[in-house]
């Protein structure tokens, strides 16, 4: 309960014009079904895979069939979601000679991990054999995968905009939506208004390297760290990110930030980045490193000029905010080293 004399936003309803459920603090929901049918067809047609073979293109979503909605209970977000969609693809060899087929996702849902969905792909009866269909069937599936988890993405931020309504005061108090991996922003950096040390003084650091591997290519999961879109969708919040040397990054609610150095597509991103309760002006460099291994990407994380008291933090922010949940987002799971 709100305490006398604190002017808790919740409780100021002569400010505001509507009067009720201010800042939609008690119940609030919100269709998304519309929204989302729409959002999934942009996701899936066009999406294409190529190889010596011939190239493969979904051309159509024939079946969507399901809702999705998002509720706001006391400044939480609770999704929910369920589809069952088909699409057809259609695939035409090098030496000209077209092929049918269909792809059929009956799962999609919030009660199942990305990595769990069942993607089915099938060849149309009376289609000859074909390696395309092979094509499809792994590369074709995968990146079905990797577009629906951006799907989930987008409706937990750019979907979610104006759940949370501005108090008396004009500010809106926008919660970062719950997830399957919970961003903590009391490890990744503390939100406190306080600000970090100065720089006065020599800062002990220290360096740290970590590997992991993702289930995808190179230029995807190089992909990931550069587009915004993506960068909000596996971190679950709003993020500035401008893709190009010198190019500013900010993500997490604003406690991660700082700026890209070089860029190598496909083999190397090393930037400035820092919390922002470290130090005022310090920041650790961090290059990574893709590592094309067949079907799979390793991933080098070298982190240096780390404050030392911050090395333990800092490792498990990267594996926990950055590698766990790009797979858990995009379906890219494999072991971790």
């Amino acid at each position: 309960m709100a305490k006398w004399g604190e002017g808790d936003p919740r409780w100021i309803v002569e400010e505001r014009a509507d009067a009720t459920n201010v800042n939609n603090w008690h119940w609030t929901e919100r269709d998304a079904t519309n929204w989302s049918s729409e959002k999934l067809k942009e996701l899936l047609v066009g999406i294409s895979v190529e190889n010596d073979e011939g190239k493969c293109e979904i051309t159509e979503v024939t079946k969507l069939e399901g809702e999705a909605s998002i509720n706001n209970r006391k400044g939480k977000l609770i999704f929910f979601y369920e589809w069952n969609l088909k699409a057809k693809w259609k695939g035409t060899s090098t030496s000209g000679i077209k092929y049918k087929g269909n792809i059929e996702v009956p799962n999609l849902s919030d009660e199942n991990e990305m990595e769990d969905l069942d993607i089915s792909v099938s060849l149309c009866k009376d289609e000859s054999e074909t390696p395309l269909f092979q094509l499809m069937k792994k590369e074709g599936s995968r990146k079905v995968r990797e577009a629906l988890g951006s799907y989930v993405g987008f409706l937990k931020t750019e979907f979610t905009q104006g759940m949370i309504l501005p108090t008396a005061n004009g500010v809106t108090k926008q919660q970062t939506p719950q997830a399957k991996v919970k961003m903590d922003n009391t490890q990744i950096g503390s939100s406190s208004t306080a600000a970090p040390p100065s720089t006065g003084v020599r800062i002990p650091t220290c360096k740290f390297s970590l590997k992991d591997t993702f289930l995808t290519s190179p230029e995807d999961l190089y992909r990931v760290f550069l587009k915004q879109e993506m960068v909000q969708a596996f971190t679950h919040s709003a993020a500035v990110v401008e893709p190009e040397k010198g190019g500013k990054f900010r993500l997490l609610d604003g406690n991660v930030f700082g700026e890209f150095q070089e860029l190598v597509p496909e083999e190397k991103i090393v930037m400035k980045w820092r919390f922002k309760t470290w130090p005022t002006e310090h920041y650790a460099t961090v290059t990574l490193t893709f590592t094309d291994k067949g079907n799979e990407t390793e991933l080098k994380v070298d982190c240096r000029a780390v404050p030392e008291s911050e090395e333990d933090r800092t490792r498990e922010g990267w594996q926990r905010y950055y590698c766990q949940a790009i797979k858990q987002t995009f379906g890219y799971g494999a072991r971790l080293c």
